[in-house]
């Protein structure tokens, strides 16, 4: 059985999802799994996201489905109760943290400084988001943090596309990509899944070459 970080390092990019509907959660799911990325971080900044993770889980196993944009031990709750195999927070918040980490529920908090980092590697993180990822320095930023911080990999989101991933990805302290380029709301609106997996399946072919 792999270790979630040798699942998300599979993986490579990590879809980051918006639904404001669950009926978009199925078809939106089936076009991620047929592109060849069998993984959803589905954010929850709307009424569908406890809905959209239980349906996908339900009906496609295989996916590995977790909840972002957690900002309350609630939503927590919700999220795991609905299937979600991981956590990840905007930003490093104690209180979220240290309850998963009671709960032995996986958590992935943002951190964009050396001190909010320390207080992951205190909790015995060894993987952390670093969001916004381009606005806060990009990948020059994460080698700088990362010289005395050689436990931590990071899961860097924000500003990420085809266009910048090999320059992430090429960096061996980065375990994956979060990425909404293949996902983004007006295709998801608009129900061009079959778009969707297109995208997947050439952000998969690019992480491949990238990565070997």
């Amino acid at each position: 059985m792999k270790t979630l970080e040798e699942r998300f390092y599979d993986f490579a990019v990590v879809p980051v999802v918006v639904l404001h509907d669950a009926k978009d959660a199925l078809p939106l799911a089936d076009a991620l799994v047929k592109g060849g990325l069998p993984c959803a971080e589905v954010t929850f900044r709307t009424e569908a996201a406890e809905e959209s993770i239980r349906l996908m889980c339900e009906k496609y196993p295989e996916m590995l489905v977790g909840a972002g944009s957690v900002l309350t031990i609630d939503q927590v709750d919700r999220a795991v109760n609905a299937g979600a195999a991981f956590i990840v927070s905007p930003g490093f918040d104690p209180e979220i943290v240290d309850y998963c980490l009671s709960k032995n529920i996986a958590i992935i908090p943002g951190c964009i400084t050396p001190s909010e980092i320390s207080q992951a590697v205190k909790r015995g993180l060894t993987a952390v988001k670093f969001f916004p990822a381009e606005q806060s320095g990009g990948v020059a930023m994460l080698k700088a943090m990362a010289a005395p911080l050689t436990m931590v990999r990071f899961m860097p989101t924000g500003g990420i596309s085809m266009a910048n991933l090999k320059e992430y990805l090429s960096y061996d302290k980065i375990i994956c990509c979060g990425g909404s380029w293949m996902v983004k709301d007006s295709m998801i609106k608009n129900g061009e899944f079959d778009k969707i997996q297109q995208m997947t399946s050439e952000a998969v072919a690019l992480a491949k070459e990238i990565r070997g």
